[in-house]
């Protein structure tokens, strides 16, 4: 039987409230491990990280909770690399979308190069210069790729710069639309590979063999940002702005399941769920247990 690790990231320091700190624990509750266990893998909960909760930084505004967030992903890099080291299986559950950073950081310490799939809405291509909001969870995937203009104690946090080069990088889901005219500028410059939202939405599977398809043919990890979903669908969300368009729970699981049974796929984090706005519907997280168990089925 393969070895799944599951280990949570119980912050919300990059985020724009409280809340998703909550998310590793909620979906322990819910029952996540032993839907995992009955999919066929030995799970082995390797427990939480340090937990830290969302509070507004008036020293850095446009930069909020850095110290916390570096020491966050320096953390959560170090316990990636020693669970992968074997060639075993990982699941983060984050947490706020900087845990994509630390799992690629992790795997790069354990011998891989990094390659990630970007499974959200946004980009994620921002930095603390090119936008007044402040929650750097908009801003990973820039940091990753160490666009100018990025905060260098995060860059430090990540080990020898750039973690990321384009090439490494393949976006899935994402709002072209609604991404900021420097998000925009970003992609076209990096030629970064995107496969939109509605088109995930029309072809789940497809899609995400389109996605996978732009990196090389080797190991890769795999970020979920849950406000990818249609919040209507499923209100698990932090961003409440996803309504009405978006995938379906149903429709996510194909585009995860294509991208889990993939050989070369080794992580994937899960970033952004907020339990608060998840009890508007009683029946939407252990729907999306349900349906992350089969797409992760062996």
């Amino acid at each position: 039987m393969t070895v799944l690790h599951v280990l949570g990231v119980p912050s919300s320091a990059a985020s724009y409230a409280p809340g998703q700190e909550q998310a590793p624990r909620a979906l322990r509750e819910a029952g996540l491990l032993d839907a995992l266990t009955a999919s066929g893998w030995q799970v082995e909960d390797a427990g939480d990280l340090t937990m830290q909760v969302w509070s507004p930084d008036r020293a850095r505004p446009f930069a909020q909770n850095l110290t916390a967030v570096a020491s966050s992903v320096r953390e959560l890099a170090a316990r990636v690399a020693s669970l992968t080291s074997s060639g075993e299986r990982l699941l983060v559950l984050g947490g706020n979308c900087t845990v994509a950073l630390g799992m690629c950081a992790g795997l790069r310490d354990s011998g891989l190069e990094p390659h990630l799939v970007y499974i959200d809405r946004h980009f994620d291509l921002n930095t603390p210069e090119s936008t007044r909001e402040g929650a750097l969870d908009w801003m990973g995937v820039a940091h990753g790729l160490a666009v100018e203009g990025s905060a260098d104690e995060l860059l430090d946090a990540l080990g020898p710069r750039p973690l990321l080069v384009p090439g490494q990088v393949s976006f899935l889901g994402v709002e072209v639309d609604g991404a900021t005219g420097f998000e925009r500028e970003q992609a076209d410059r990096l030629h970064l590979p995107v496969v939109p939202l509605h088109d995930l939405v029309a072809a789940p599977r497809d899609s995400a063999r389109t996605a996978r398809s732009a990196l090389p043919d080797e190991p890769f990890a795999v970020h979920l940002d849950v406000d990818v979903l249609d919040f209507i669908d499923a209100p698990l969300a932090e961003n409440v702005n996803g309504r009405n368009s978006g995938p379906t729970v149903d429709q996510l699981g194909e585009a995860l399941g294509t991208l889990w049974q993939d050989p070369g796929c080794r992580a994937l984090s899960i970033g952004e769920l907020n339990p608060v706005h998840a009890r508007a519907d009683p029946a939407a997280l252990p729907r999306f247990i349900d349906t992350l168990a089969d797409a992760l089925a062996t």
